[in-house]
């Protein structure tokens, strides 16, 4: 019977709720609703990641201690689809590499659609910017970089100097092209079954090719793209409850980390009403990037 009940309640919300929501009222920053997602025999994490597409590694986060290629059958899973907003402008394309995910904001139409995305691997970072797109291209072809060619000829492997469109590209069928730099960074497809919500790319951004396939016609040329790493979030909502959303920070090149630590404003909030900092500060540790209400609408705010 509960795997029934489960059943109709992930059908329902994965087809209204996986990707798209409407955006918060003002002075609210949650959208979505946590989901489960009870393990049928045979399912993997990328299998049931997939399926509700939230990254893999987001996946393994909201359910530490699962085996990742075995979870055990009848297992009930988050699925971590209640979400905090960025603290950006709600415009364009904003990309949390600390989440794996992207946003397209279209705030004429009270909307915010969510991705997971694969970024660089450490040693080629995807870097954070404020930029725009400057191309688009279906059926793209390749060009791999030299330094790419490069580390591909170290392996013995002998990269062409352009790759065609086609089940051998490794961009897919559409890339958008970032103007940041010399445009050596692109938004795109993949020709792979993995890599989604992973950091496994050379440092683009790559998409399920479902999710770009919808995206690419509704980006326009010159569309706002902000590249940010924030692994800890927080929401004061209307209500005056308070809720904080940590990931792992990503490990960069040199080797540094972005030090997890509770928000300078919250900080001073819970201090201004004299609230404890232990249940944000548990939040952070366990970096399950789930949102946490550490502050219940039920407590007395005293000056």
């Amino acid at each position: 019977m509960l795997r029934k009940i489960l059943s109709l309640c992930c059908c329902f919300s994965t087809s209204l709720f996986a990707a798209t929501y409407e955006l918060p009222p003002e002075g609210s920053s949650m959208v979505g609703r946590t989901q489960y997602h009870q393990v049928e025999s045979g399912e993997s994490l990328a299998d049931i990641a997939k399926q509700y597409d939230v990254g893999f590694l987001t996946l393994m986060a909201a359910n530490k201690g699962v085996d990742p290629f075995l979870p055990a059958e009848d297992f009930v899973l988050t699925i971590p689809t209640q979400i905090i907003l960025p603290q950006v402008p709600r415009e364009g394309i904003v990309i949390n590499l600390a989440e794996l995910r992207l946003y397209y904001f279209q705030p004429e139409k009270n909307l915010v659609h969510i991705f997971p995305v694969g970024i660089g691997r450490i040693g080629r970072d995807t870097p954070e910017m404020v930029t725009s797109i400057s191309q688009k291209r279906p059926n793209p072809n390749w060009t791999p970089p030299a330094s790419i060619r490069k580390e591909y000829l170290e392996k013995g492997i002998e990269l062409p100097r352009v790759v065609p469109a086609g089940p051998e590209n490794p961009l897919g069928e559409y890339a958008m092209r970032l103007a940041y730099g010399v445009g050596d960074y692109l938004i795109h497809g993949t020709n792979k079954d993995f890599g989604i919500g992973l950091r496994v790319s050379s440092g683009c951004i790559r998409m399920n090719p479902k999710d770009i396939d919808w995206l690419f016609p509704k980006v326009k040329l010159g569309e706002k793209v902000r590249v940010i790493n924030e692994p800890v979030k927080i929401a004061l909502e209307p209500d005056r409850s308070v809720f904080l959303e940590a990931h792992e920070p990503l490990t960069r090149s040199d080797g540094s980390k972005k030090d997890l630590k509770i928000p300078q404003e919250l900080q001073w909030w819970l201090e201004e009403f004299d609230l404890s900092d232990a249940k944000a500060r548990a939040a952070i540790l366990a970096q399950n990037g789930v949102p946490v209400e550490v502050v219940s609408p039920s407590y007395s705010y005293v000056n």
